[in-house]
């Protein structure tokens, strides 16, 4: 229905039943994933003190890499994406029964589905470790098929998990389906670590196979903790075979792009694998650990503000009213630069003495930080991209043009490859340049989407864009200052100084730089800080009260 025909009841009535993209409901996905995000890195920071950073660690995260790019793929890229749209369509245009009639065909597919592709993976897995880690010598490329092999049902327990978050989110109900990722960390790390301590009490390489069960009891508790939530809206899982339905084709349909635009990232980052492999032992889990860095202010924000707005933007389509889609997406944009802009500079200005009080413990030693922070550098210049990425993609699924983030990502996909190899074989870079290309890609996949949103919907604010964002340079500039100083004054001998110490030094630059940036920014009137600050004061009162 066009703007100029919808009734203005059906308008009204439909922002005001939380149709807006409001900082609330993405503070509640942001402070759920910091607490997963926290956890992942809990959980790196064991692994790495117990298993060092070098051959060991290097198996396990490829063999974890390869369901958890179908996890990405599939699940919380396609999949998700994919059946939010849908399914809230059909309960904001048909009903409650129509939607769950549809997520009982889209949930038994899924099970029938991905069991048959675990089967299968478990029977390829040496032929997917040879291709995707080339440069493994015989023995790591053996422990790593093993590890793969005990991981591949972690697909099918985190897809149905993807597809209740699905349903919760739909319904608005953000705060447990982005908890649920929690209670994989601490299933992984207690599993993990008992099982592993259970086969080798010193921890050596068959300690290793501990972790990969452990992730196993992590995937099934993500997907337990939410089925009482899901329940409680009404929800009854019965088996539908029935999939001809318009429903399930039109998931299919967005699927298919889906699964090459919602998830280049992560395709980028296993063809940076397989660069990495051949870089000896070490790079692949150095670029672990950064990638896992920079995406802990991705998944406060980015990933809270990408939730928040997919089932919003898309009600927004389907009843025409595109004057309040442009605005929302604008802001959401806009938010996410506001909040990854100093995070961004935080991170490379940082990078050192940040790895060396999260990892550097055990058998993680100064060189592995070293390593990893030069990664994580090249990393933080790609995450506003990122972040702002969140957003824009969902508002291209909203508006059901699935096909142009897809032929985006295919370009995506094609640069990765070209600098990778400019970067790490004829610059000689190593896994510094694998970083990098990957930040280039994702900037450059916001800028072309960006471009053709705007395109498409005549204007997007761009005014108020550059505004902002000329704003934030400005109060950046003080937040720059502040973290080279603290790191020439208080953090130079990082390498030589004892943990505790080192910790509180870091603590003081990071907030004396934060609260230098939102001081200058309400100095110079940015809206959305106000806005974020009176989000976090209401917080607060609820939580005193």
């Amino acid at each position: 229905m066009p703007e100029g025909n919808t009734p203005a009841s059906v308008r009204g009535g439909a922002i005001s039943r939380a149709d807006k993209l409001n900082t609330r409901a993405a503070g509640v996905v942001g402070l759920a994933v910091l607490c997963s995000r926290v956890l992942g890195l809990a959980r790196e920071q064991i692994f790495a003190a117990l298993f060092g950073g070098g051959r060991v660690m290097d198996a396990f995260t490829i063999a974890f890499r390869i369901p958890n790019l179908l996890r990405d793929l599939f699940a919380e890229g396609a999949l998700s994406t994919a059946f939010v749209t849908v399914f809230t369509r059909t309960a904001t245009l048909q009903d409650d029964a129509a939607g769950w009639r549809l997520a009982n065909k889209v949930a038994t597919l899924t099970v029938i589905s991905l069991s048959a592709i675990t089967l299968f993976g478990i029977l390829v897995a040496p032929w997917l470790v040879a291709l995707l880690a080339p440069g493994f010598d015989p023995a790591k490329a053996a422990l790593t098929v093993t590890l793969t092999r005990v991981m591949w049902p972690f697909i099918l327990m985190v897809s149905l998990a993807a597809l209740v978050m699905g349903m919760l989110n739909a319904r608005n109900v953000f705060g447990m389906p982005a908890m649920a990722s929690s209670f994989f960390n601490l299933g992984s790390i207690v599993a993990g670590v008992v099982l592993g301590y259970w086969l080798d009490p010193h921890f050596g390489p068959r300690a290793i196979l501990g972790l990969a069960i452990g992730t196993l009891i992590g995937g099934g508790l993500q997907l337990t903790v939410q089925l009482p939530t899901l329940a409680r809206q009404g929800y009854r899982f019965h088996p539908d075979l029935h999939w001809r339905d318009p429903g399930v084709r039109a998931i299919l349909r967005l699927m298919g792009p889906s699964v090459i635009a919602a998830s280049t990232t992560q395709v980028n980052v296993l063809v940076n694998s397989v660069f990495a492999s051949q870089l000896g032992d070490g790079p692949t889990f150095w670029l672990t650990v950064a990638f896992r860095l920079m995406q802990l202010p991705l998944g406060i924000f980015g990933v809270a503000l990408g939730t928040v707005a997919l089932p919003l933007l898309a009600r927004m389509a389907a009843t025409g009213n595109m004057a309040a889609f442009r605005s929302e997406l604008a802001r959401g944009m806009r938010l996410a630069f506001l909040m990854t802009i100093p995070a961004s500079i935080g991170l490379m200005v940082l990078a050192e003495p940040i790895i060396s009080v999260l990892y550097q413990h055990g058998r993680f030693g100064a060189h592995e930080t070293a390593e990893s922070a030069g990664a994580l550098r090249f990393y933080a210049i790609g995450l506003c991209g990122y972040a702002a990425l969140k957003v824009l993609v969902n508002a291209f699924y909203a508006l059901d043009r699935r096909k142009t983030p897809m032929l985006v990502s295919f370009i995506a996909v094609l640069l990765n490859l070209l600098l990778n190899w400019i970067f790490t074989r004829k610059l000689g870079w190593g896994h510094r340049g694998l970083a990098f290309s990957t930040a280039c890609v994702a900037s450059s996949n916001f800028l072309i989407l960006y471009a053709l949103m705007r395109t498409h919907l005549g204007r997007l604010e761009s005014g108020a864009m550059l505004a902002l964002l000329a704003k934030v340079a400005l109060a950046s500039a003080l937040l720059l200052a502040i973290c080279w100083t603290g790191a020439h004054l208080l953090l130079a001998d990082w390498a030589l100084q004892a943990f505790w110490p080192k910790c509180a030094s870091l603590a003081l630059v990071i907030g004396v730089g934060a609260a230098g940036f939102f001081l200058c920014a309400n100095a110079l009137g940015i809206s959305e800080v106000h806005e974020i600050a009176g989000a976090v004061r209401r917080r607060l009162r609820r939580a005193v009260s």
